[in-house]
C-alpha cells in the first residue's frame, strides 16, 4: 500500500516538474526541472524493481543530460544580452 501511494506521490511531482519546464521562461530553470523529473523517474524504477534501468536513468538522464545542457547554456549568449549590447554602441557611437 505504502508503494502505491509513494508511486503516485513521485508521478504527481513528475506531472508538476514537466509543466514547470515547459512553462519556464529561464533555460537554466528548465533544464534543472528536466533533471529533477528524471530524479523522480529513477526513483520510480527503483520501487518497480528495475534498478538497472534506474542506475541508467540515474546516469544519463539526471547526470549526464543535465550537465551537457547546462555547459551548452553557459555557452551560449541570450539574445536580450546580445541585443542590449548593440543598442549601447548605437548610442555611444552617435
Amino acid at each position: 500500500m505504502i508503494y502505491v501511494i509513494l508511486t503516485l506521490v513521485l508521478l504527481l511531482l513528475m506531472v508538476a516538474s514537466a509543466i514547470y519546464a515547459i512553462w519556464q521562461k529561464d533555460l537554466l530553470y528548465a533544464v534543472i526541472a528536466s533533471g529533477i523529473l528524471s530524479l523522480f523517474l529513477s526513483i520510480v524504477f527503483v520501487i518497480l524493481q528495475a534498478p538497472d534501468v534506474a542506475l541508467t536513468e540515474a546516469a544519463i538522464g539526471v547526470a549526464l543530460t543535465t550537465i551537457i545542457f547546462i555547459i551548452a547554456i553557459r555557452n551560449t549568449v541570450r539574445y536580450e544580452d546580445e541585443h542590449d549590447k548593440k543598442k549601447k554602441v548605437k548610442t555611444t557611437t552617435k
